[in-house]
């Protein structure tokens, strides 16, 4: 039998990577415990097994009267004084005082030994040291399966589901390393079925008594992430990236994509061939929609993408209080809005700013009564475009117009008009007669300015 201990710690040591001076040592810890069991039992004792034939001593240790005592009173002083119950409210006396191996170690050249092996110990040190050895096997994997784990989380894994009831779901990853689905962290109306392989995000790992325990999860943003990284080909290879990720699970979600590559369009890439890639993706978060935005770094532009399927008549930003003020058409208030306001939070949460949506009847009603039109709105550019209205990106610090150069231009004009409105109407400015025409076509051009001096006086004319 001892043969069979000595063969049975090699391979564990080459196998499981266990420690053999470490399970020796735990031999000899549970045989000196099985020993204290047997009737007559010498008070101080210790094991010692000889590392390579296998066989194990049982020696009693004699103690001098004077250093048991001494040893004793360290013990009793290391426990202290006794501890009130917390359930009964009565004194709990602390444990009888015993010697530890190590303590008694220290005073070895003062303490005699003496051979008490029993000659029945054999049959129990094999039971016992079967016990240990399974117990450091299963230890051991524990072990390694924490160490293996700890370092993944966020990690995308698939697994296989188990069973399921009503606090958590049970995946296996791999043979004998299973993961638990909360029911904080399944999605709504999703099932799971046994068998059934499901793809989670590894959102922790912790060390407990029982054994390491791996908490995955179907709600994290970060799945979506994991997901186009798995699909998309221009993500993991860092061509494109994901800016940010807003998601309602089984609903909806958003993401921002940017490119960091000339010539690589970031939403195609994510949407793929005839939509190939985000079809995988949405199937394999049953049915739920994505939008994908490009990232734009114009809070007003980016805004208005993020609204995404809603079109965005105008955009007014607030840098300071990084609050935007979204114009749109009547008719896409709602859908700008979305159910419940699942549209403008997901825009919300995607872009970092608080997003306000009125419709340009609600907006046009304020203006009026709140002069939204003065400089100070906002932040925004005060150039007006041709069509009358602002111009909705925000303004560079320390000035009043964006960074369009024809926008800049007017820094050093009395107007904030980019195109002057009467400029090309009967004002200052005639219209140009063309300086070549060819004499088979007419000259539509020439007729206005014919007619404008004749306009002039007869309003000369009326004039008192």
């Amino acid at each position: 039998m001892t043969k069979e201990i000595v063969e049975a710690v090699g391979v564990l040591e080459r196998e499981k990577g266990i420690s053999a001076d470490k399970l020796m040592e735990a031999l000899e810890d549970a045989l000196l415990s099985a020993y204290k069991k047997t009737q007559g039992a010498a008070k101080y004792a210790r094991v010692e097994v000889d590392r390579d034939t296998g066989d194990f001593l049982v020696f009693e240790l004699i103690l001098p009267p004077e250093l048991e005592e001494q040893l004793l009173d360290e013990v009793e002083e290391e426990l202290g004084q006794a501890e009130v119950d917390p359930e009964t409210g009565e004194l709990r006396e602390p444990e009888p005082p015993e010697i530890g191996q190590e303590r008694l170690a220290q005073y070895k050249d003062q303490i005699d030994e003496r051979d008490v092996t029993p000659h029945d110990f054999g049959r129990i040190a094999a039971q016992t040291a079967k016990q240990v050895i399974l117990q450091r096997i299963r230890e051991a994997e524990r072990d390694m399966m924490f160490h293996e784990y700890q370092d993944r989380v966020g990690e995308l894994i698939t697994g296989i589901v188990q069973q399921s009831d009503s606090r958590y779901t049970l995946v296996q990853l791999r043979e004998r390393v299973e993961a638990l689905l909360p029911r904080g962290e399944q999605v709504h109306g999703e099932r799971y079925d046994h068998g059934q392989r499901i793809k989670a995000i590894i959102t922790d790992v912790s060390n407990q008594s029982k054994g390491p325990s791996i908490i995955v999860s179907r709600r994290s943003p970060e799945l979506i992430r994991a997901l186009f990284e798995l699909e998309v080909p221009e993500i993991a290879d860092g061509l494109v990236e994901i800016q940010n990720v807003a998601r309602e699970p089984g609903y909806r979600s958003k993401i921002a994509v940017v490119s960091h590559a000339s010539g690589v369009d970031p939403v195609g890439a994510c949407v793929g061939p005839r939509g190939s890639r985000v079809r995988m993706v949405v199937s394999e978060l049953r049915g739920e929609k994505i939008d994908i935005i490009p990232f734009n770094e114009e809070p007003a532009r980016f805004v208005a993408k993020a609204l995404s399927p809603a079109r965005v008549r105008e955009v007014l930003v607030d840098d300071e209080g990084k609050q935007a003020t979204v114009i749109v058409p009547d008719d896409q208030l709602s859908l700008a809005i979305g159910k419940d306001g699942l549209n403008a939070r997901l825009a919300a949460r995607l872009t970092g700013w608080r997003v306000d949506i009125r419709s340009e009847t609600e907006f046009a009603e304020e203006e009026a009564e709140m002069g939204y039109d003065e400089e100070e709105v906002a932040g925004r550019c005060a150039a007006i475009l041709a069509n009358g209205k602002r111009c909705p990106n925000a303004s560079l610090p320390g000035s009043r117009y964006c960074g369009l150069p024809a926008h800049q231009a007017l820094t050093d004009q009395d107007s904030d008009y980019v195109v002057p409105p009467e400029e090309g109407a009967n004002g200052d400015e005639p219209a140009e007669e063309p300086e070549e025409a060819p004499a088979e076509e007419p000259v539509t051009e020439a007729e206005p300015a014919a007619e404008e001096p004749v306009a002039e006086a007869a309003e000369e004319a009326e004039q008192p």
